[in-house]
């Protein structure tokens, strides 16, 4: 019987080449896979069920790959894929990067490689180019989850038409001076996201004729606490103040509303404001949001995956995960 082994030495390729090509993932060129494809074909080359998933044996355990582990989005996520793959038999196994320099060379050069799992998952984080070549270069399935990364399959949602859905809202309502606080910027958190976001933001102001006012574009790097540093600072003039703030991210809108809180300012009276997530306290706290669900894109992701391995089924995946505007008590009528 023809293995895997015989089709990569009659092409001169590796066993992880061949894999790879013949499971449709990134990082094979189209000529090599035609020509893994071809020859497969000829040598009456048939995957099994494991040779599908790996080039050799089964882990049962799926690596998470995350760059902290204290951010609400990321143990959301989390819940998803574990949820999914307690029900196929599979184990989870978290690497972290834990903002370390140090520790995210030892991840992604020891830990990974050492293929001690049968597919990856990578939450949202900026990759190098060593670092994507590597993920690239992987033997077995993976997929990012949050932020896209270049030649990496992706699962996520339309970020830069949620932060336009969340500003049409406000503009709806009739507010001109619209305010953004701005994520990233700390522990790897993948850059595209607040980029595409911001940018959003900025685009929806434009295309209304609307001001995008540099002092009204603030620093929250994701977090309650310097979200509500940042807009103590903004909101301080009631001169001077936005009537409402497009948040990147459901904790940092809770940090604009505990600053208004603090300066008296009335919501959503004086101040409309709208966040990203649909955290588990937006509901509580009465926040409009944009939801994304990352359970369900961890579920989503891990499922896809187990497809590959268990049900050796091609995975599809769509352009982008759905996401929805929820309205509820933070945002209202422009002041007049």
């Amino acid at each position: 019987m023809t293995s895997i082994d015989d089709v990569a030495a009659s092409l001169g390729v590796s066993t992880a080449t061949v894999s790879r090509a013949l499971r449709g993932l990134p990082g094979v060129a189209e000529k090599t896979r035609a020509r893994v494809n071809s020859t497969a074909k000829e040598l009456g080359y048939v995957p099994s069920s494991s040779a599908s998933g790996l080039a050799s044996g089964r882990t049962m355990a799926m690596g998470v790959l995350v760059p902290v582990i204290d951010r609400w989005f990321f143990s959301a996520v989390l819940e998803g894929i574990d949820r999914q793959l307690r029900a196929a038999g599979y184990d989870l196994v978290l690497f972290s990067l834990g903002g370390d320099g140090v520790n995210r060379d030892r991840v992604f050069h020891r830990s990974i490689l050492r293929r001690r799992i049968d597919a990856l998952l990578v939450m949202s984080m900026h990759l190098t180019a060593e670092e994507r070549k590597a993920v690239q270069q992987l033997e077995y399935p993976n997929v990012v989850i949050g932020g896209a990364v270049e030649g990496v399959r992706h699962v996520g949602i339309d970020d830069a038409q949620a932060a336009r859905d969340a500003v049409e809202h406000l503009i709806g309502l009739g507010h001109t001076r619209i305010a953004h606080m701005r994520g990233g910027g700390s522990f790897d958190i993948d850059f595209e996201v607040p980029r595409l976001r911001e940018q959003a933001y900025q685009d929806a102001m434009t295309d209304h004729g609307l001001a995008v006012r540099e002092d009204w574009t603030a620093f929250g790097d994701f977090r309650f606490v310097t979200s509500r540093t940042s807009a103590l600072a903004m909101l301080a003039d009631p001169r001077d103040r936005p009537t409402a703030v497009f948040c990147s991210s459901d904790e940092m809108a809770f940090g604009v509303l505990k600053a208004a809180a603090e300066l008296g300012i009335d919501v959503p009276r004086d101040l409309s404001v709208i966040g990203i997530d649909d955290h588990e306290f937006a509901e509580p706290m009465g926040l409009t949001t944009i939801r994304q669900d990352p359970a369900g894109q961890g579920a989503y992701a891990a499922d896809l995956l187990l497809g590959e391995l268990l049900r050796n089924e091609p995975a599809d995946y769509p352009p982008s995960r759905p996401h929805a505007l929820v309205v509820r008590q933070s945002t209202g009528p422009a002041p007049s």
